[in-house]
């Protein structure tokens, strides 16, 4: 029998030589422009880094571009956000908040909701854990923005989903998971009455 020579296994690429994404590239942009803004590096060097970002192809490229730079605290830093309603319930929002990678939101007898309407957030993705237990959790999304709640488990209270796919660029997809308890968790976009409430005072914050 002959035996067949073994083909050898692709090379690990190492994380420098990774493609860029678009947003990517736009987060080194901004980063410059917020330093060009402090003083940090002049106008003409602002401009040469800027072309040369939006040339980059992967992350080593990008990473020459902010290597003197001081690292700003970004929202993947920030710790998680955790709301719990215990007996008298409680929300975050519909005012401006700054929104971290991560959010727990814990129904318990009060209830808790979530709102994202008046917020801006520039990070690709935001992990939200929702536990209904006895009251319910209600998630609120501005229209633009999708929702992944395929890791969700809807219990006994179940779980609405009332979004629509339709992701608009630059929004996060906020990625869904916990489970519905007794009273169940609803996501959806801001309805008819919150709509009103953001287009009469849409700098409300």
């Amino acid at each position: 029998m002959t035996v067949q020579p073994s083909e050898p296994s692709p090379r690990p690429v190492p994380p420098g030589e990774l493609r860029a994404s678009h947003d990517d590239r736009e987060a080194v942009v901004e980063q410059l422009r917020d330093a060009a803004a402090e003083g940090r590096i002049d106008l003409d060097e602002l401009d040469a880094r800027l072309e040369q970002a939006l040339k980059s192809r992967t992350y080593a490229e990008l990473a020459v571009l902010t290597a003197d730079l001081p690292r700003t605290n970004s929202a993947e830093d920030l710790p998680p956000l955790v709301l719990k309603g215990g007996m008298h319930g409680a929300s975050r929002g519909p005012g401006r908040w700054e929104v971290p990678g991560r959010v727990i939101a814990r129904g318990g007898l009060g209830g808790v909701k979530v709102d994202f309407s008046r917020v801006e957030c520039r990070l690709t993705e935001v992990a939200v854990e929702a536990y209904g237990e006895a009251a319910g959790v209600t998630i609120v999304i501005p229209e633009g923005w999708a929702a992944d709640t395929s890791g969700m488990d809807p219990g006994v209270g179940g779980l609405r989903d009332k979004t629509t796919p339709d992701r608009l660029p630059g929004t996060p997809l906020i990625r869904l998971t916990g489970s519905g308890g007794m009273a169940g968790v609803v996501i959806r976009h801001p309805n008819l009455w919150e709509r009103r409430k953001l287009h009469s005072n849409p700098t409300q914050g």
